[in-house]
C-alpha cells in the first residue's frame, strides 16, 4: 500500500465553536500547531450561527454541545455551504445525531495526530462531494 501523504494544513482558516474556554485553548493550541489559523471563535450558539454564515474561512470545529443546546443548526448552515467541518465530543459517536454521523467526528481528549488526520478528512469528503457534483453535470 502505498504512503498516505495528506494535504498541507499550513494556512487553513478555522472557525471554532466550543463553549469550554479550556477545551477551546486547548484546540487553539493544536490547530496552531499545524499551523492552521483559527479566525473566530464562538462559544454561544447565536453568534456560532452568525459565524457560519459569514465567509472568511475554510472549515469549522464544532463541539456537539454549546451551553446546553445541541449544534447542528450551525452544522446545517455549513453543510448548505459546502463548507466542511468536524465535530467535537466527550460522547463519541454514539453522542452524534443519526444524519451526522459520516462527518469526522474527533472525540475529547484528543491527541494532535488525530485532530491532523480528522481535518484532512474533512477536507477530502468536501473535495470528494465537488468532483461527484460536476461529474453529474
Amino acid at each position: 500500500m502505498g504512503e498516505f501523504v495528506s494535504p498541507n494544513l499550513a494556512g487553513l482558516k478555522i472557525l471554532l465553536v466550543e463553549d469550554e474556554s479550556l477545551v477551546a485553548m486547548l484546540v487553539e493550541d493544536a490547530l496552531d500547531a499545524l499551523q492552521c489559523q483559527v479566525i473566530g471563535s464562538a462559544s454561544r450558539m447565536r453568534n456560532a450561527r452568525e459565524l457560519a454564515g459569514r465567509d472568511g474561512f475554510d472549515l469549522a470545529i464544532l463541539d456537539i454541545n454549546i451551553g446546553g443546546e445541541p449544534v447542528y443548526p450551525v452544522a446545517e448552515v455549513l453543510a448548505r455551504r459546502e463548507i466542511p467541518f468536524v465535530f467535537l465530543t466527550g460522547y463519541g459517536v454514539a453522542g452524534v445525531a443519526e444524519p451526522y454521523r459520516g462527518r469526522p467526528i474527533l472525540q475529547k481528549p484528543f491527541q494532535l495526530e488525530e485532530l491532523r488526520k480528522l481535518l484532512v478528512q474533512a477536507l477530502r469528503l468536501r473535495d470528494n462531494a465537488r468532483s461527484e457534483e460536476r461529474r453529474r453535470h
